[in-house]
């Protein structure tokens, strides 16, 4: 595995090698992250905001690449979603395992709290892949869920451009920053996770006889 100093030394080398091409790596770097959340697609965000407003790159370029990056990648976790949640309802084995009334529950739940996970999703490391996953599940409108999730990628990248431009002194420094932010965030949702878990377990204990 390799460490962060050189993940990012690869990261820009691959930057600065694609020259005028740079913004098509990034949009392939946002959209791969929806569908493979350990790919770094964060680290080349960062490494094509510092040089957006630093003037190596088009800031406006940069910006409008990874936005639709994150939508396009957003687009296809919904239509699996989709896929998916069609196979689950008429699935015999998923039947045995999630009855109708729970089924029920999930897409009761996630159209009551949907709209922040995803007006949200862009700040959640590691899980947004996921939360466009289930929105396609629970039949939410793809295009609601696009929106959404497409306002959310433009705060979030755009707090990446804003902190090239005025945060971080250099380029090791903005990345260390949102480096803090991921693991800060990820044990964050770990702990959410958990006390779910938990919640669960303890209602399904309390309701046995």
């Amino acid at each position: 595995m390799p460490s962060l100093p050189e993940l990012t030394s690869a990261l820009h080398r691959a930057v600065t090698s694609t020259g005028p091409w740079a913004p098509l790596l990034l949009f392939g770097a946002a959209f791969v992250e929806y569908l493979f959340p350990p790919f770094p697609g964060d680290l080349l965000v960062v490494l094509g905001a510092w040089y957006a407003v630093h003037g190596d790159l088009s800031w406006p370029a940069v910006f409008v690449a990874v936005t639709a990056g994150a939508v396009f990648g957003a687009w296809v976790d919904h239509r699996a979603g989709v896929w998916l949640g069609q196979r689950l309802e008429h699935s015999p084995m998923a039947a045995r395992l999630l009855s109708p009334a729970k089924l029920a529950r999930f897409e009761a739940t996630y159209r009551r709290w949907g709209f922040w996970l995803l007006i949200l999703n862009r700040f959640f490391p590691g899980v947004r892949g996921f939360i466009f996953l289930a929105a396609g599940a629970s039949g939410v409108p793809v295009k609601r869920a696009l929106l959404l999730g497409g306002i959310s990628a433009a705060v979030w990248n755009g707090l990446l451009l804003a902190a090239g431009a005025l945060v971080a002194r250099n380029l090791d420094e903005l990345v260390a920053l949102v480096d803090r932010y991921t693991k800060l965030a990820g044990a964050v949702i770990g702990v959410i996770l958990l006390a779910l878990l938990a919640r669960a377990l303890w209602k399904r204990r309390s309701r046995r006889p």
